[in-house]
């Protein structure tokens, strides 16, 4: 029998679909209220993958990636989709449009070897975790690269999402390896010297 271990801390990633960078940057600072320092983002850019948002969010959504330093259980996905439902609700009727998510926020988190999304929605490939929130393995990490199953989006099969992730990856190494945030690398190396 193995032993029974906590698994480590993962990396908190959150996806945004909005309609135009000013309204991913409105979101950005409650975010960081709940998550902390950011580690490494990828800035709005033209979501052209699908018109499925198109009614909620406009015709030439933007989507953006935010990834945080501070690494987290992985069953706190749970609430942090909860979270993130509920704010998005709150902009929706800021907004004045009730029922309408003008910015979707996509949270998931990443382990050394996959990267998983939650979600609200059962599929077959879903494991359910709790109070009506699954996750989604959506890629597997081999032979250097991050690669897609048979259900992953279309979008998270893109070169530009996987090359994100692949850095985003590299700084969970990192975090992992020595127990400090990326951004202190150099100051690190340069203590060693």
């Amino acid at each position: 029998m193995g032993a029974i271990r906590e698994p480590a801390k993962v990396k908190i990633i959150v996806g945004i679909l909005a309609k135009d960078a000013t309204a991913v940057e409105a979101v950005r600072s409650t975010l960081r209220e709940r998550f902390g320092e950011e580690d490494l983002n990828l800035e709005p850019f033209p979501f052209t993958f699908t018109n499925y948002y198109k009614d909620e969010i406009g015709d030439i959504p933007v989507r953006a990636f935010f990834s945080y330093e501070t690494l987290v259980d992985r069953t706190e996905i749970v609430d942090i989709k909860l979270w993130t439902n509920d704010v998005e609700l709150t902009i929706a009727e800021k907004n004045g449009t009730p029922g309408l998510r003008p910015v979707n926020l996509d949270p998931g988190y990443m382990t050394l070897g996959q990267f998983f999304l939650a979600t609200t929605k059962d599929q077959r490939q879903r494991v359910y975790m709790q109070r009506g929130i699954f996750v989604e393995p959506t890629l597997y990490f081999q032979d250097g690269h991050f690669h897609s199953f048979d259900w992953t989006y279309r979008d998270y099969q893109s070169e530009v999402y996987i090359k994100y992730l692949e850095q985003v990856r590299a700084r969970l190494a990192y975090q992992h390896s020595t127990g400090l945030p990326y951004r202190l690398r150099a100051q690190a190396q340069n203590n060693k010297h």
